[in-house]
């Protein structure tokens, strides 16, 4: 066992009402995640996936069941408040969402640096640094229109690790990039993950997955298996 885990959830449970009728989207779900591995969560479309990593990283609020981040009790015991979790995602968490989500009409650099402008943390980079890491420092004074679809998922990455987070949360980080792009954001995630960060992603790729050292697969909801 690679030292403490940085995640650690029990019995995730989230639950939504239709009406009359209620929707177990996560039904008691155990995960872990550690520093230095990549993680992934698998499962057809509507198994809860996305869910299950929006209560990881603290952006949705579990029916029941508890998490810890980084040693400290987020869900389960009593409540945080919101100023409470929203310390939590900004110092711990980095995101990197299904859509890239860059500001147009923001220089390459301005989208990076974005973060900073709501919340620097202590060991903050600045835009080159991060860009020359996932190879697009030329791309510095570029707009995010002049950009190929491998190059602004690069950016999306650099400005989620910009504050230095300990956890990298990816929804499908590859879903829209060709199997030479996806190739190269697999070993950007692995490199991240041997420096120390713990990076869990949902994906549908099969392939990526298998590049993980931990595979979580949901079905309904369920644990269907887990390795």
């Amino acid at each position: 066992m690679p030292g403490d885990p940085v995640i650690k959830a029990a019995g995730l449970t989230k639950v939504y009402s239709r009406g009359a009728e209620e929707v177990r989207a996560v039904d008691g779900v155990d995960f872990e995640a550690f520093p230095g591995e990549v993680a992934a969560i698998i499962g057809p479309s509507g198994s809860g996936k996305t869910t299950l990593l929006n209560m990881i990283g603290c952006l949705d609020n579990p029916s029941s069941g508890s998490l810890v981040v980084g040693g400290r009790q987020v869900f389960g015991a009593g409540p945080l408040s919101e100023r409470e979790l929203t310390a939590v995602r900004r110092e711990l968490f980095g995101y990197v969402f299904q859509k890239f989500y860059l500001i147009p009409t923001l220089t390459v650099e301005e989208n990076i640096m974005l973060p900073g402008a709501f919340y620097k943390a202590p060991g903050a980079r600045d835009a080159y640094e991060v860009m020359k890491l996932l190879g697009i420092e030329r791309r510095l004074h570029h707009l995010p229109g002049q950009l190929s679809g491998g190059e602004m998922q690069r950016v999306a990455i650099a400005r989620a690790l910009v504050n230095s987070p300990k956890v990298l949360l990816a929804d499908e980080p590859t879903g829209s990039l060709d199997s030479r792009r996806t190739d190269e954001i697999r070993e950007i995630l692995r490199g991240l993950a041997s420096g120390g960060i713990a990076v869990v992603m949902v994906t549908h790729n099969l392939e990526l997955a298998r590049s993980a050292d931990r595979v979580l697969e949901i079905r309904d909801g369920r644990v269907h298996k887990a390795k």
